[in-house]
This record gives C-alpha cells, sequence and structure tokens, in this order.
C-alpha cells in the first residue's frame, strides 16, 4: 500500500504541474458557472417579475435534461480522454517505464497508484460541483440535496470508470494523442453495444449489461440501483485488471495464445458478475427523489403486493404491426418500460412471441402489394426493418399457439399486445394505443394487473329501445369511450369490466352490475321493464341516467322514481362565436368541488381565467331539477356558464333561426343545472347516481368535434363520473406528491452577482493559482 501511496501522491502532484491538468479544470469551472448560473439567474429574474411561476427548481437546476448534470456526463466524455491520455503512455515515450520496473513494485502497483491518483483529482472535480450545490442549497427553498447528491454521486462513478478505460489504453502506446482517439472509440463502442446480437438470446443480456450508454442516467434523475453501482465498480475493475495484465506481459515472455486466455478470463469473471448482479432478484432500489419520482406510486404497489405466485407477460408482436412495434433486437429495451414493476415483483417472467400476420384479402393489401405472395411481402417487411423473418411464426404457426393459449389475437386486430397471467389463471391484456404516447403508462398497466388481481367495477349498458350503444360505431354511440381498444382513456383500458345488457332477453344480468347506464331510449319501457329498473335503484347499486331534448319523455318515470325532472324545452345561451345558441358550455359547482380526486381536477380546469378555461360541451341538452324528496342527498355538479341561460320551447331550427327568451310560454332564464349527483345508504351500499340533460356528451360524434374557440373537457367528465362511481378505485391514482422547492430566496441582483462569481471571478482563481504553481515549477 506504501508503494500505491507514493505513486498516486506523485501522479497527483504531476497532474498538478501540467498545463493540461489546470486549463481542462479552468475549462469545466467556466462551463459549470456558465450552465448553472445562467439558469439560476433565469430563475431569480422569472420570480422576481412574476411571467411565470416556479416548479421544482432543484429538478430543472441539476437532473432535467437540460440541468447541470447531463451536461456534466457530456463533458466528461470529451474532457478525460485529455486527461488520461499520458498516464502511463508518457512513462512509455519518456523512458521513464523501466525505473518503474527496475524497482521493487508489480504492475498491480503501477497502475493503482496511477488510478488512485487520478481519482484524488476527481475529487477536486467533485468539489467544484459541490460548490453549485452549496450554492444552490442555499438560493433554493426546500432544495431537494439528496436526489441532487445522488446525481453528484454517479457521476464520480462515471469519472472513474472513464478514468480506468483511460489508464487501460495509455498502456497500449508510446503516443498519449493515439489513447485519447483509442479511448473515445472504446467510449463509443460501450455505448453502441446495446445494440449488438440482441437477436440471440445467448448473447442478448451480455452485451446489454455491457451497454455504459444511460447508465449514470439513473443516479441523474435521482435513483441509486445495486446493478448501476457494481456496473461501475465491475467494469472499473476490469479495465485495470487489464491494464495491470498489460504491463505484466512486458515482463514476461508468454504466447499470444497465453495473453488472449488471461485477457479473456477476466472478461468472463466481469460478465459472469454483470450477470448475476443484473438478476431482478439480485437489484436493491433507492429512489432519493421527495416525490418518489422514479417508484412506482403507492396504489400500484398496492396492486402488486396482492399479486402472489407467479406472473407471466408474453408479449405479441406482429410484424405487421401498425401502432406500435419491435424487433428482437428491441426485446431489453422493451422489458426496460416494466423496471418499476418489475423492482416488486422480481420472478416475472417475461417472454415474446414474433409472427406475421395480414389480411391478404383486403383490397388495401392488394393495392399495396399487387403481383406478390404474401411470404414474399414479409420477406420485404423483415428486411425494412432490419430482422429475420427465420425468427417470426407463421401464419399457421400463430394460429397453433392461439389454440395453445387458448387466446384470439384477431380480437385484437393482431396488434402488439401483451397478455398478463398469474399462476392461478387470471389473465388480462395489456394494448398499445393510437395517441402519441403509443405504449401504456403506469395507469394503464396497473390497471391491466388490477383486473387479474381482484375484482374490478363492472359497467352495463342499455342497449334496449336504441338507447346508446357501447360497441356501435354511429356518432351517437359511446364506444370510443367505452370498449375501444386502441383508445387510452376507453373504460375497458382503464380497468373497468364493460357489458351490454338487455331488459328484455336477460334482465338478470343486472344483478353482476355495479353501475347501470341508461343513455336516451327512444321508446317507453314497459311496466315489467321499469319494475326491474326501480328493483335495481333499490339494490343501492349506481345508476347513470342521460337524457335529450326531444326524448327525455321515455325516462320521465325513471326520473320521478328518483324525485326529479327533466325541464321542458332545450337549453340555450348567449351564443359563442358563430355556434348556434343550443351549444351550451358548462362548468363544475363548487358543490361538486370536492366529491373525489378528478372532480377537484376537473373544478380546476373550468374556473381559470377566460383564456384558459376548459367547459363541459353539451350540443343540446335539457335541464335537470329535484321536484320531490327520495332521501337522496342531491348536489348539482354542472351548471351553465351563462347565468340568463333559458329553455327554449318555441324555436326549432337554431342555426337559420335566433331563439330569443319568451317567459309568456314559460321560459325561464338563470343558471341551469345539466347534471344531478344522488348520493344515499342504500340495502348497505353507498349507492351513487348521476343524472345529466345531454347523451351527446361524451358520445363518438362529440369526441370527434372541434370547435374553435372552445376548448373542452369532456374527456375528463367520462372519467370524473366513473371514478366517483367506483369510490376512487378506477382509474388508478398514480398521482405524486407535489414538488414543494417552487420558489427561491435571491433576487434578481443576488442572481447576477452568483453569475459574475461562478462563471468569470471563480475560473479567474483558479487561473491565478494555476499560474503561480505552473511558474514556480518552472523556476524551480
Amino acid at each position: 500500500m506504501r508503494a500505491i501511496y507514493k505513486i498516486a501522491r506523485l501522479e497527483l502532484s504531476n497532474l498538478f504541474y501540467s498545463p493540461v491538468a489546470w486549463l481542462l479544470l479552468i475549462f469545466f469551472t467556466f462551463m459549470m458557472g456558465m450552465t448553472f448560473a445562467g439558469a439560476l439567474e433565469g430563475f431569480a429574474r422569472q420570480q422576481e417579475l412574476g411571467t411565470r411561476g416556479l416548479y421544482a427548481v432543484s429538478q430543472n437546476l441539476f437532473y432535467s435534461p437540460k440541468g447541470l448534470w447531463p451536461q456534466v456526463s457530456q463533458w466528461f466524455y470529451l474532457l478525460m480522454p485529455l486527461l488520461t491520455m499520458g498516464l502511463i503512455s508518457q512513462e512509455f515515450s519518456r523512458g521513464s517505464i523501466k525505473l518503474l520496473f527496475s524497482a521493487p513494485i508489480t504492475g498491480f502497483h503501477i497502475v493503482l497508484g496511477k488510478y488512485l491518483g487520478i481519482m484524488l483529482y476527481g475529487l477536486l472535480v467533485v468539489g467544484i460541483q459541490l460548490v453549485a450545490v452549496v450554492v444552490a442549497g442555499y438560493a433554493v427553498e426546500f432544495f431537494d440535496w439528496s436526489a441532487v447528491l445522488t446525481g453528484l454521486l454517479g457521476l464520480y462513478l462515471l469519472y472513474g470508470l472513464y478514468a480506468a478505460v483511460g489508464l487501460f489504453m495509455s498502456t497500449l502506446t508510446n503516443y498519449p494523442i493515439v489513447a485519447a482517439i483509442g479511448m473515445l472509440a472504446l467510449l463509443s463502442l460501450l455505448s453502441l453495444i446495446s445494440g449488438i446480437w440482441q437477436e440471440y438470446a445467448f448473447t442478448r443480456e451480455i452485451t446489454y449489461w455491457l451497454s455504459l450508454g444511460g447508465r449514470v442516467n439513473s443516479f441523474i434523475k435521482g435513483l441509486i440501483c445495486s446493478e448501476d453501482i457494481l456496473y461501475f465498480v465491475i467494469m472499473s475493475s476490469m479495465f485495470l485488471a487489464f491494464a495491470v495484465l498489460k504491463l505484466e506481459l512486458l515482463r514476461e515472455s508468454c504466447s499470444f495464445a497465453g495473453k488472449a486466455v488471461r485477457y479473456l478470463g477476466v472478461f468472463v469473471i466481469a460478465i459472469f458478475l454483470g450477470y448475476l448482479t443484473s438478476r431482478p432478484v439480485m437489484k436493491v432500489y433507492h429512489d432519493s427523489t421527495y416525490t418518489k419520482a422514479n417508484t412506482l406510486t403507492q396504489a400500484s404497489q398496492d396492486i402488486m403486493a396482492k399479486l402472489d405466485g407467479g406472473l407471466k407477460m408474453t408479449t405479441y408482436v406482429n410484424l405487421f404491426g401498425d401502432i406500435y412495434n419491435t424487433t428482437t433486437k428491441g426485446i431489453k429495451r422493451d422489458i426496460d418500460r416494466y423496471e418499476r414493476y418489475i423492482r416488486f415483483k422480481p420472478e416475472t417472467k417475461m417472454d415474446y412471441v414474433f409472427y406475421y400476420y395480414a389480411d391478404t384479402t383486403t383490397e388495401a393489401f392488394k393495392k399495396h402489394y399487387p403481383e406478390k405472395t404474401f411470404l414474399e411481402v414479409a420477406r420485404d417487411a423483415a428486411k425494412l426493418q432490419n430482422t429475420r423473418l427465420g425468427k417470426y411464426l407463421t401464419p399457421e404457426e400463430i394460429a397453433k399457439e392461439e389454440v395453445a393459449k387458448g387466446i384470439d389475437l384477431s380480437e385484437e386486430g393482431y396488434r402488439f399486445v401483451t397478455l398478463i397471467e398469474r399462476e392461478s389463471g387470471q389473465r388480462s391484456f395489456l394494448r398499445v394505443y393510437w395517441d402519441m404516447r403509443r405504449v401504456p403508462n403506469e395507469t394503464e398497466i396497473s390497471a391491466a394487473l388490477k383486473r387479474i388481481a381482484m375484482k374490478l367495477p363492472c359497467v352495463g349498458f342499455l342497449s334496449d329501445y336504441e338507447a346508446r350503444s357501447m360497441v356501435g360505431t354511429l356518432n351517437r354511440d359511446y364506444s370510443h369511450m367505452v370498449t375501444e381498444k386502441t383508445n387510452r382513456e376507453s373504460l375497458l383500458n382503464q380497468g373497468f369490466d364493460v357489458r351490454d345488457v338487455s331488459l328484455k332477453n336477460n334482465p338478470k344480468i343486472l344483478d353482476s352490475l355495479d353501475v347501470l347506464v341508461i343513455a336516451e331510449p327512444r321508446e317507453p319501457f314497459t311496466g315489467e321493464e321499469l319494475d326491474i329498473l326501480y328493483r335495481y335503484v333499490e339494490s343501492g347499486k349506481n345508476l347513470l341516467v342521460a337524457g335529450k331534448p326531444k326524448t327525455y319523455s321515455y325516462l320521465t318515470p325513471l326520473m320521478a322514481y328518483l324525485g326529479l325532472r327533466f325541464e321542458p324545452g332545450m337549453l340555450v345561451q348567449k351564443p359563442i362565436d358563430e355556434f348556434p345558441a343550443h351549444v351550451m358550455l358548462c362548468t363544475v359547482t363548487d358543490s361538486a368541488r370536492n366529491i373525489s380526486r378528478l372532480w377537484k381536477n376537473l373544478y380546476q380546469i373550468t374556473h381559470r381565467d377566460e383564456r384558459r378555461r376548459y367547459s363541459l360541451v353539451m350540443p343540446g341538452s335539457v335541464a335537470v331539477e329535484q321536484v320531490s324528496d327520495k332521501g337522496f342527498q342531491v348536489t348539482p355538479l354542472l351548471t351553465s356558464r351563462d347565468s340568463l341561460a333559458w329553455n327554449e320551447l318555441e324555436t326549432i331550427d337554431f342555426v337559420n333561426d335566433t331563439a330569443r327568451l319568451n317567459p309568456l310560454v314559460g321560459e325561464r332564464a338563470g343558471v341551469k343545472t345539466t347534471m344531478l349527483g344522488l348520493e344515499r345508504e342504500q340495502a348497505g351500499l353507498q349507492q351513487r347516481i348521476i343524472v345529466l340533460g345531454d347523451a351527446d356528451c361524451f358520445s363518438m360524434g362529440e369526441f370527434s368535434t372541434s370547435r374553435r374557440g372552445i376548448r373542452s373537457a369532456n374527456g375528463n367528465l367520462i372519467m370524473a363520473m366513473f371514478d366517483w362511481f367506483s369510490y376512487g378505485e378506477l382509474p388508478i391514482d398514480v398521482s405524486r406528491p407535489s414538488a414543494i422547492d417552487n420558489a427561491l430566496t435571491i433576487g434578481m441582483e443576488t442572481g447576477a452577482t452568483l453569475k459574475i462569481i461562478l462563471q468569470w471571478i471563480f475560473p479567474a482563481l483558479l487561473l491565478l493559482i494555476g499560474a503561480v504553481v505552473l511558474i514556480r515549477r518552472k523556476g524551480k
């Protein structure tokens, strides 16, 4: 150890007597000051001038994509080759390596001494970064110390790996510049190696573990994972061992095969340790962020805790997938999407089935692929995606797989889909969606897992008498928000079970429901059917009733049973721009604000300032009012934004005619209620009922309509309604604590002063110290 210490001390002194080390340190300090202090000054100016509120300042300063830590990791990539290129190569070029070899020390002492010296220099680099952390801790209220310091730890580990790689490369050549170029090439290889041989199961784990790309990002984001720590330790040790071998082999005669075996032995040991430490069951995590942004929310953790026994996720990938796709080379990257879940259930098995299938009988297929067999088309598609068709099951083989698994991929449109299976037999599909994100997020993944972990609310949609259908494709139907498998926010993908209900054919199905939806039937119910509905209400289960101006009378008996009525006529308001007066804009009432978390969110976005306000749009509605007390607690949920809306009884053509208030015919102006919520204790249940005056507000036609100048929140409305119906169980609550570091304790003037100090004075001070040291050294 004494020899290692002496070499380390000598190496450290050599660094401080080197202009390169001083210039790199000064450049690093200047860049850090410019990046960090510039951002801090900008936030101070923003806060003092009040142009925009601050949020999560610690993250924005340090570990956001434009924060300081990601920038530092990039600087290390460029600066470390210059710093390490001469560690040992200069010994060769000067001839001083002979003195080291003649001394009573081994290559182990030389390499460890050099490495310790460069790591001590790294502590100075960390100290400079720590200055920025301390300044931020002084300037930011409730600064997130733990997350920021976790990023600093990751950067030091990255520095250590770069130092080990650079030291090894400097043993391979007498020319420092060649060592620097070689190091850049090797680091590039380590960053890209995750994409090599990924289609082969044997090498997939090896090359993916070897990859350096993104390893430090988890630290920067505030997550400490044992795999990442051990990766840096193992890889640094491997390159240091390579350097020791190189120096030792210079001292002894050894055949090429003997040398190769030694190097290969070190590599195999490193790979074995890496594979072992990367197993999910071996990993340990710590999320150091205040909001626990790198961890599953508590709701998702509770779901994972209920999934006892085995769990398997089988992903079916069609070569001709149209929403989202991957190849055999992308398996590990796709598995990474479930890393947070595997953390809580490391025994989860992940499997992938690749196949090719397309409907060759359609006109679109024939038009795109004329005069080609399906096999030829599949080969071309495989070439286009840079994959091998031999890895994919044929249509006949995937058909056998469907039979063996008891699934029907045609129901999923042969799209990218994941089958989740419990050891006990429960199953659920996890899909991809037609939106910007495509892949499922925590909300959808947890909903799919919750479906197999416990019984979830079952929603039935009445289909008798041409009521709005949950599977129909007409504008008046509800399939988009209920059963559409490619819509992320459909009830089906949010975890609800949905069923078609017919009072004529199978009235007993009501016994299995938790919520019944009756939306604008176009004929009256029979007395027997009304008795069935009354019994359902008395059972204490939840109900949603939606009417329309022309057909609300068919719901009158049921409304009277609830103590309500639809007010005659069509609601109108003062016309908005060029839109007809019967296009009602509604807002959430104060009384509905706190009935659930999603109603609170809906309240907030409908009560913003006029420029950013959202509305609930009802294109043809009737008002709802209470006429008798049936034992319910009645809460107005939505009312008209226009305080002088009225029930129009005379106007029929709202496009070519102008609606005018006429009190003489019974038209009454005022704030109109378009949705009521009813709640009571009934049959041992907390019964909840919603009655709204527009069955169109969450129809397919309404969701496909865009109105200039009107911001619609109707998509949020259906989620808020069914969140209330499910007592907050669905959609999954993946909300996190809000950040608390949302203000600075400094003003613009202090921010500008700190920028001058960190960007100019601090580097100038280092320049002065470096100049004095180098001049004194030259004088001696």
